[in-house]
């Protein structure tokens, strides 16, 4: 998790996470759907891109949901385009 204040006007945080397979991304997508919805009562504004094209962004306004698979991860490297944002929690 990226904390992007108080830079950047896209979002506050991004979270950026990857799985294995495009069936795990579904997977993935749909848990962070169902969980934030139940949670904090949030839908997201618009989700682009498909598991299947290895890159799904979820957007809720001020947190922007980062599912990669991990070549997509490694190619995109917003961790480095964002390297100066405060990165919050990082798990391997």
């Amino acid at each position: 998790m990226l904390d992007l204040r108080p830079d950047a006007i896209i979002a506050d945080f991004f979270v950026l996470c990857n799985g294995n397979s495009d069936r795990q991304l579904k997977a993935l997508i749909e848990y962070v759907r169902q969980d934030v919805k139940e949670t904090f009562g949030k839908m997201p504004f618009s989700i682009e891109g498909q598991a299947e094209s290895g890159w799904v962004v979820m957007d809720y306004a001020d947190v922007v949901v980062h599912l990669f698979l991990e070549e997509q991860r490694e190619y995109y490297d917003l961790e480095g385009l964002w390297q100066e944002a405060n990165v919050l929690v990082s798990i391997q």
